[in-house]
């Protein structure tokens, strides 16, 4: 039977998802569109996301792909496809597109770059609560910028990366990492695109440069950190709940 290759555009809120990947015994993402997608093709069809984020991080912007028979009536009408899926998923999952694409098109493998935000809220509101991070009015965000800086010309990112995981390398290539000011007052975020990222990365680098916000860690002491190739030297790990995949690339 003929089959064809088709790219998924999503968002979720992680809040009630163990993750993007699917888990034994937990609710995953990935878990949830794989049985919608079972319901409506009547078969197995296992999707691949361009990346893999924890328990609790959300995306704005993820995209997955998966094979769909060209017989199928969705096949002809992939709007109809959104629809039904979107009906299944449930309110915290919003699927926006399904396109047809080349049959060797992959959704990790093809993504040139993927970009994540960290917002922090510096006053309290109960329109962020569980969106943002609470942080502290003395923040120095511009000594925060001047560590980030440093990450342009870091390849290997083993101070940030998440110990004993299955990562192969702990080489990286970020082409941004900047401290922004939203246009809501109050509210900032950091925004980090890098061709790949580590497990647990972008919550570690957050966490070592609110040290530097704080005072505990000078510019210097961020840059020897990632001299030390060591989990331990770096901060943190940043709350899950104010991570974003915001982008992919390809």
């Amino acid at each position: 039977m003929p089959m064809g290759r088709y790219f998924m555009h999503l968002a979720y809120n992680g809040a009630n998802f163990h993750g993007w990947q699917i888990q034994p015994h937990d609710v995953s993402v990935q878990q949830t569109i794989e049985d919608a997608l079972a319901m409506l093709l009547r078969c197995s069809t296992p999707i691949v996301g361009a990346g893999r984020t924890d328990a609790g991080v959300s995306a704005r912007h993820m995209t997955a792909h998966f094979d769909m028979s060209d017989q199928s009536k969705f096949a002809q009408d992939t709007k109809l496809l959104v629809d039904k899926l979107n009906a299944i998923v449930g309110r915290d999952i919003a699927i926006y597109n399904i396109e047809r694409v080349a049959d060797h098109a992959h959704a990790r493998f093809d993504a040139k770059w993927r970009t994540y935000r960290y917002y922090a809220l510096t006053y309290k509101s109960p329109f962020f609560n569980g969106l943002a991070w609470k942080a502290s009015r003395n923040l120095d965000f511009d000594a925060m910028n001047r560590a980030a800086e440093l990450l342009l010309h870091t390849s290997d990112f083993t101070s940030f990366a998440k110990l004993h995981s299955d990562s192969r390398t702990n080489i990286c290539n970020v082409t941004h990492a900047r401290w922004h000011k939203s246009e809501h007052e109050g509210v900032y975020y950091f925004e980090i695109t890098a061709d790949r990222f580590l497990r647990n990365m972008v919550r570690a680098v957050v966490g070592t440069l609110v040290e530097v916000g704080r005072g505990r860690l000078s510019v210097e002491g961020f840059a020897q950190v990632i001299r030390d190739a060591n989990r331990c030297s770096a901060g943190t790990s940043m709350p899950a709940h104010a991570l974003y995949l915001w982008n992919v690339q390809y």
